[in-house]
């Protein structure tokens, strides 16, 4: 769940360079986890899209029409790209704030409702039950639907991109981190700016836009979503 300002509206995104603990424990259903160590990454396994499928049949046998989109995102969607070992798949369904249209009948399935972001997008995540599974929920036509869609398609058709975001995610990794989340929160400006289009040799080295702005001056991004870990 990337990091977000206290509260600024859901077109502008969130600023913040960390999620607050505060926030944490407002969205988490039940209690969020510590993590206090560095970031597991693991080179690209050819097997991930076959547990997308699979997961995507469960999905669909829970939901039926009402799941109206789908999709594999996040790292494990691009091929070559190295990731965490967790599956994010994105659910767009007719009103993610109707919970009981789809909690109930995933639930059924092994799902876990974890997070509740009424404020972003009225974004939801489940954890899988078996594999290991981010389920995020939009509403069909939510902006961060096409966001997230956009930025694994150019991070698939463009290596320059791909590397970049690979050398980020690696260097940011190293570090040790209180939540995983606040590790999403790091990789936001990058994700900016390669969703902007800015060219890779006019961007700041290093894995921290932010950092090389200088104090205080953190773009107006939005959320890496896609590395949530509650």
């Amino acid at each position: 769940m990337p990091g977000k300002p206290g509260r600024s509206s859901a077109k502008r995104g969130r600023s913040r360079a960390r999620t607050s603990e505060a926030h944490l424990r407002r969205v988490t259903i039940g209690t969020p986890l510590r993590h206090d160590a560095p970031i597991r990454l693991e080179k690209y396994n050819a097997a991930w899209p076959r547990w997308f499928s699979r997961e995507e049949r469960r999905i669909r046998k829970a939901l039926g029409p009402r799941a109206i989109r789908v999709e594999h995102v996040g790292s494990t969607s691009v091929p070559g790209l190295v990731a965490k070992p967790i599956l994010d798949i994105l659910l767009a369904v007719a009103d993610a704030a109707d919970e009981d249209s789809y909690v109930p009948a995933l639930m059924a399935e092994g799902y876990v409702l974890r997070i509740r972001e009424p404020e972003w997008h009225q974004h939801r995540l489940l954890k899988g039950p078996r594999t290991a599974v981010n389920l995020h929920v939009f509403s069909e036509g939510s902006a961060e639907v096409e966001r997230m869609l956009r930025f694994r398609d150019r991070l698939r058709a463009n290596p320059d991109d791909r590397k970049l975001y690979a050398r980020t995610k690696r260097e940011l990794a190293r570090k040790t981190w209180k939540y995983v989340q606040h590790y999403a929160d790091a990789k936001s400006e990058v994700v900016e700016r390669i969703l902007a289009g800015i060219p890779p040799s006019l961007r700041p080295h290093g894995p921290s836009v932010a950092a090389a702005l200088g104090p205080g001056r953190h773009p107006r991004g939005r959320r890496a979503r896609g590395d949530s870990n509650p």
